[in-house]
């Protein structure tokens, strides 16, 4: 069996021509058909008074079950990741991996149930400092110990040095994702990836380039099967 994961920093729904658009962002969504998705930096602040928030919105419109993970909750909205799937969740828990003194960062580890069996998923949003990072690729590697035999950790990990992240998950994941996705319009660095265990699990991936009118991230699109 075959599953689609998807994941992207939708830079709060605003695009490069600088407009909050996040029906644009569920279209790109949903012309992949993933199964599996993680965003990074919903935020519902931008929504404007009255409309529904920006993580409702999105799990209603694909008509996917979520998981959400805010790290900013004020008067007038919420911030922070989110997880979705196409089929049911059974069980999940918010890790927090912050750094005292850092930016509030978490992880959402989900146990999804597919028609195929089950997959383990994490999807995260890692710090901007080399120690925060490593400490925080550690501490999923753990987590992600404990999970069924296919497991996929992905979002965006801000690797600015490559390798930080590869080399502290690289035992339990030896097969990642490599594509370019920042900056969007001239892409870079790959901070967004998707890892997958085990190795022979991993099908393909691509980066989509209509991401770049939308965020300053492209999504990530990667197709694995479900092993034994």
């Amino acid at each position: 069996m075959r599953v689609r994961a998807l994941t992207w920093n939708i830079h709060g729904g605003i695009g490069r021509d600088g407009r909050f658009d996040l029906g644009r962002i569920i279209g790109l969504i949903r012309k992949w058909e993933p199964d599996v998705v993680a965003l990074q930096e919903v935020d519902s602040r931008r929504c404007a008074p009255g409309d529904t928030p920006a993580f409702e919105l999105i799990a209603r419109d694909l008509d996917f079950h979520a998981v959400e993970a805010k790290t900013i909750t004020a008067k007038d909205g919420d911030y922070g990741q989110m997880l979705v799937s196409r089929w049911p969740i059974g069980g999940s828990t918010i890790h927090d991996i912050s750094t005292p003194g850092r930016e509030p960062r978490r992880a959402i580890e989900a146990d999804i149930d597919t028609p195929g069996g089950p997959l383990h998923v994490i999807a995260a949003h890692f710090g901007l400092s080399l120690q925060e990072r490593h400490s925080q690729a550690r501490h999923l590697a753990r987590v992600a110990g404990r999970g069924a035999r296919t497991t996929l950790i992905l979002g965006d990990f801000n690797d600015w040095i490559r390798g930080t992240v590869q080399s502290a998950l690289a035992e339990e994941f030896p097969t990642c994702t490599g594509h370019r996705t920042w900056p969007s319009f001239v892409p870079l660095l790959r901070l967004d990836r998707v890892y997958c265990r085990p190795a022979e699990a991993f099908i393909a991936s691509r980066a989509d380039p209509a991401g770049a009118k939308m965020s300053d991230h492209l999504p990530i699109i990667a197709d694995i099967t479900l092993s034994a």
